[in-house]
């Protein structure tokens, strides 16, 4: 996924940026970077990898070397970033969150109108950022190059640019991810989770619509583009990817996933009888308390994740690694799971194998019956919007592999339908494979209406791609 930050300050921002990209560290994988104007007018800037170690520990030495009153950081999923540009549009860093997913098509046709070359990445991909620089290089102005940018991508991005006189700051065509403005006395900052800034004396200002492109100093923000009618904001950002203290649209992810839990508690009354309800850690948890309160069965913990050392199971490239990794960081209660039913909840079902492993663990240390109930729907489409997953095939998602087991290799678009569709029996014989293939006693998903309506947002403002193919 990815977050990032920015500052304009009437004081040295470094401090303030230094936290306010350290809050997105829950966002991103890969890389962290940070890129300030200094005093003179200069831009200094820092990229580390992260993939070992925390954001915090790799930048602190590096703050007491980065000062100016105007910066821009972020957390990277994938490239390195901010990147420092010197262009006809005049010196700038950029920072980009999202996924262009016709990259090959514009990297051809920027190449094809004269530009010389990109420089690869490690393993021979081109930076995704320096290909929104070539493109807002078309054109005049910074503001006209980030329309062209909204135009031109298939996918989303949306993108914090740093100048020496203020920072632009532009959401998604579409809205997929979001763009809050704090404010408190003599600063600005933008960024991409609202939480980010509370603890550093900002209060929210404005949240930024679909396509709304903004510019603000230390002094005041102006819009330079109204928001778009149209909004996709992706509803995994409540179901998982957020932190629970951030909003989106106004609506809080830990309120969310309570309201998400009880209407999966409502679906499943008197179809089973657990002695205790418990969350997959951590993002199953307010899912579960949700279920708890809703249902009356009490909410236990299990499995407490340990923390310190092993970080997101999904951080390291190789998948096994990551299976091990979420085995390692999960460590039972013995006492809880002994002779007892439990009802676990997950944010979602994806290859379904760390799943599997937590539900036999589970058997292994006593437990009677383990029933499961993911906070979503079935994930039958592999996102093209955000970088919600390191899939590289659709054939990754279980549900994916299950059908194939059942249709074959050529499974038309009316076919994969009638799997997303919790009223046809093609979706009973789905869900019914998975929970055997997975070791379940029960496996009920979540219903995409009720996952929907656990927003308290319209329908049609939610992106549900991954759940029934619809953009």
């Amino acid at each position: 996924m990815g977050g990032f930050f920015g500052v304009a300050s009437k004081e040295d921002c470094s401090l303030d940026l230094f936290f306010g990209v350290d809050y997105h560290s829950h966002l991103g994988t890969r890389r962290g970077g940070i890129a300030v104007v200094n005093p003179d007018g200069h831009f200094s800037r820092s990229i580390h990898n992260i993939q070992n170690s925390p954001f915090r520990t790799k930048f602190e030495n590096d703050i007491d070397d980065l000062h100016g009153k105007i910066g821009i950081g972020c957390i990277s999923d994938f490239e390195p970033q901010p990147l420092l540009v010197h262009s006809h549009l005049g010196n700038f860093a950029i920072t980009t969150v999202g996924i262009v997913t016709n990259k090959d098509e514009l990297v051809a046709e920027v190449l094809n109108s004269g530009y010389t070359h990109f420089l690869e990445m490690s393993g021979g991909e081109i930076n995704q950022t320096e290909l929104i620089v070539a493109l807002l290089n078309h054109k005049d102005t910074i503001v006209e190059g980030i329309k062209f940018v909204q135009e031109k991508i298939k996918g989303s991005i949306s993108m914090l640019i740093l100048t020496q006189d203020g920072i632009y700051a532009a959401r998604d065509k579409l809205g997929r991810t979001p763009i809050e403005i704090g404010h408190k006395d003599g600063a600005y900052c933008a960024s991409f989770e609202n939480y980010a800034y509370m603890n550093l004396g900002y209060k929210d200002y404005h949240e930024l619509g679909p396509a709304e492109i903004v510019f603000f100093t230390a002094d005041k923000m102006e819009i330079l583009q109204q928001p778009g009618k149209e909004m996709k904001i992706c509803t995994f950002l409540w179901i998982y990817y957020g932190y629970p203290t951030a909003c989106y649209e106004g609506v809080n992810v830990e309120a969310m996933r309570y309201n998400c839990g009880r209407y999966l508690a409502r679906r499943d009354k008197d179809n089973v009888h657990p002695d205790a309800v418990a969350g997959v850690p951590d993002s199953g948890t307010a899912h579960a308390v949700g279920y708890a309160n809703e249902s009356g069965i009490p909410f236990t913990r299990p499995f407490i994740k340990y923390t310190p050392t092993w970080s997101r199971s999904f951080m390291p490239t190789n998948q096994e690694i990551r299976n091990q990794v979420a085995h390692m960081k999960l460590i039972p209660i013995q006492q809880l799971i002994e002779g007892k039913k439990i009802l676990l909840i997950d944010d979602s079902i994806v290859r379904g194998t760390q799943l599997r492993e937590t539900t036999d663990y589970l058997y292994k240390s006593g437990a009677k019956e383990v029933h499961i109930r993911p906070a979503c729907p079935p994930l039958v489409y592999g996102c093209k919007y955000l970088n919600f997953s390191r899939s590289k095939s659709e054939m990754d998602l279980i549900t994916r592999r299950v059908i194939k087991q059942f249709e074959g290799d050529n499974v038309s678009e009316e076919t994969l339908q009638k799997y997303c569709d919790p009223d046809t029996p093609e979706y009973a014989k789905m869900v019914e494979e998975i929970r055997k293939q997975l070791h379940f006693t029960t496996l009920r998903f979540h219903r995409l209406d009720d996952m929907l309506d656990s927003t308290g947002l319209p329908h049609e403002k939610l992106c549900t791609y991954c759940w029934n193919g619809r953009e």
